[in-house]
């Protein structure tokens, strides 16, 4: 399944969504996470990065190991083999680090989903005996919505592993790609 379509790797035809999902994930994330005005706004499209992302780097993953083990079975070796375990290696902990940050992106989308019910105030005008005051809400607004049931410390935990698994992710989808170009067109 993950080997061969119409004679070419499925490798080479994938792996550009892992590269183009998980820099978008993690930008997600990380707005997401230092941003809380955001979140009503980019919240679906971040829990769908969330998804799409360790999806499409588990599918490169194992049709890069299909291609792995069909150069092996080709007779690669050396320091072919080499800067492709490298490469490997590298993309073992894109996939590790993606679905970390997938995962804790979609509990924090869900945890902070924003509650519409506003903070309403009762403003009491002159009750008196000749009823001329009344009880008034207070407009609603974005500013007044809250995050219902989160405790603080939470979601600055949750924050913070966004922050440093959206780094780590980027960093190691950058690796993992230099690797692969290095395989692809290095000398050796």
């Amino acid at each position: 399944m993950f080997d061969q379509i119409n004679g070419l790797p499925v490798h080479v035809l994938v792996l550009h969504a892992a590269v183009i999902f998980v820099p978008l994930l993690a930008l997600g994330a990380l707005v997401y996470a230092v941003v809380p005005r955001w979140r009503s706004k980019i919240g679906w499209a971040v829990a769908l990065l969330a998804v799409i992302a360790p999806l499409s780097t588990l599918v490169a993953k194992l049709s890069g190991t299909k291609l792995y083990n069909r150069l092996i079975d080709q007779g690669l070796s050396g320091r072919g083999k080499e800067i492709l375990d490298d490469h490997m290696s590298f993309g073992t902990t894109t996939w590790w680090l993606s679905l970390a940050l997938g995962l804790v992106t979609l509990v924090m989308v869900g945890l902070t989903v924003r509650s519409r019910t506003p903070d309403r105030t009762m403003v009491n005008a002159g009750a008196g005996a000749g009823g001329s005051g009344g009880a008034t809400l207070a407009r609603e607004s974005a500013a007044e919505t809250r995050t219902a049931g989160v405790p603080r410390i939470v979601e600055i935990v949750l924050a913070i592993a966004m922050v440093v698994l959206a780094a780590l992710a980027g960093y190691y989808v950058f690796r993992t790609g230099d690797a692969g170009a290095t395989a692809v067109w290095g000398q050796y």
